[in-house]
C-alpha cells in the first residue's frame, strides 16, 4: 500500500465510487497519456485488483494530431506497465458541428458508450480533476449560463464517474512522480485558441494574483452547492410537470409558480414538443415566459424543431411542425 500523500488521496476517492461494484464487474478507465488520465488509472489497477474487478483501459484516438496514433501505442504500452492487460484502441472521426473542442468530445463519449454497451462494462472512469471544474464554473460564468451550467460536472452520471474531481491537478502530476510515470503533454492544452487554455493559463492565474490564492478551490466548491440548488429546483419542475398536460398549460397555474421553477418546466415542455435537445437558449426560453409575465397580445414564438407556441384564451399552447 502506498504512503504517498497524492497517490492516498486518489486510490480513497477511487475505491469509493467501485463500492458500488461486485466481484466480477468490468469498468473502464479512459485514458489520454496526461497527468490525470494516467494517475487515475495507476490508483484503479490495484484497487479494482482487490475488489476483484475487471480492469479495462481505453484510448480515443482522435485523429486530430499527426502523431496521434503514435501517441496511442504509448498509451498501450503505459497502460501495460500499470498492470492493464485488456486495452482498447478507438479511432473517431471528429465531425466539426459547433467548435473542435465541444465536437471532439461528442465523439469520444460516442465511443466509449459503444465499447461500455460491448464490453457490458458497469462503470466509465474519467480523470476531470477539481481544476477542470473550476475551469467549467468560470466558462459558464463567461456565458452567462444558469445553475445548471455553472453547476458543473457531476461526480457520478450514469456509467460516468469523475473520482478526481476533488483532486487538484498539482496532485495528479506528483501521483504520476511517485509512480514513475512520465505524463504526456497535449499541445491542444497549450493551444490559446481555445477557451479552456486561456481560462487555465491566463484567467485562473490573473484571479489568483489578484484576489488571492484559493479560487480554483472556491470556484469548486461553488459548483458543488449550485448543484444541489439545480438537482432541488428540477425535482420541483419534474414533479409540477406529472400533473399537467405540456402541450397545453394553464398561465395562471404558471404564473404561481417561482420563476426558477418556470422556466424548468417551460424548457421541459418545449422539448416534449420536439425541439431537439441542447437546441433551447436562455433568449428561447425568455420570449416564451413572456406569454405568462409580460403578456401583450404578441404573436405566436417560433422555436428549434419547428416548435411554435402561443397564448391562446389564457392557456399556452405548444405545437410541433
Amino acid at each position: 500500500m502506498s504512503t504517498n500523500p497524492a497517490t492516498v488521496a486518489i486510490r480513497s476517492a477511487v475505491r469509493e465510487c467501485l463500492s458500488s461494484c461486485s466481484a466480477g464487474d468490468t469498468v473502464l478507465v479512459a485514458v489520454s497519456g496526461g497527468a490525470d488520465s494516467l494517475a487515475l488509472a495507476a490508483a484503479l489497477v490495484p484497487e479494482s485488483k482487490n475488489l476483484l474487478i475487471n480492469l479495462v483501459g481505453v484510448t480515443i484516438d482522435h485523429q486530430l494530431q499527426k502523431s496521434s496514433s503514435e501517441q496511442a501505442t504509448k498509451v498501450l504500452a503505459q497502460l501495460s506497465e500499470l498492470g492493464i492487460s485488456q486495452t482498447e484502441v478507438i479511432k473517431v472521426d471528429v465531425e466539426l458541428v459547433d467548435g473542435l473542442e465541444a465536437s471532439a468530445r461528442r465523439a469520444r463519449y460516442a465511443a466509449l458508450d459503444a465499447v461500455a454497451e460491448k464490453l457490458n462494462a458497469k462503470l466509465i472512469f474519467l480523470g476531470h480533476t477539481l481544476n477542470d471544474q473550476a475551469e467549467s464554473v468560470l466558462l459558464g460564468l463567461a456565458r452567462g449560463s444558469g445553475a445548471r451550467s455553472l453547476s458543473g460536472m457531476a461526480r457520478c452520471t450514469g456509467k460516468y464517474c469523475r473520482p478526481l474531481l476533488g483532486i487538484s491537478r498539482s496532485e495528479t502530476l506528483a501521483a504520476c512522480d511517485e509512480n514513475n510515470l512520465s505524463p504526456w503533454v497535449d499541445p491542444h492544452n497549450s493551444d490559446s485558441q481555445f477557451a479552456r487554455v486561456r481560462v487555465r493559463t491566463v484567467a485562473l492565474p490573473t484571479l489568483e494574483k489578484s484576489i488571492g490564492p484559493g479560487i480554483t478551490e472556491a470556484l469548486a466548491r461553488s459548483a458543488d452547492l449550485l448543484r444541489d440548488d439545480a438537482d432541488a429546483l428540477d425535482a420541483w419542475a419534474n414533479q409540477v410537470a406529472t400533473s399537467l398536460d405540456l402541450a397545453d398549460l394553464d398561465i395562471s397555474q404558471l404564473a404561481d409558480l417561482p420563476k426558477a421553477v418556470r422556466t424548468r418546466l417551460l424548457r421541459k415542455a418545449i422539448y416534449a414538443a420536439g425541439a431537439p435537445i441542447g437546441s433551447i437558449t436562455a433568449d428561447h426560453v425568455a420570449s416564451v415566459e413572456a406569454f405568462v409575465t409580460s403578456w401583450h397580445g404578441q404573436g405566436a414564438c417560433s422555436l428549434p424543431g419547428g416548435v411554435k407556441v402561443s397564448r391562446i384564451s389564457g392557456r399556452l399552447s405548444l405545437l410541433s411542425r
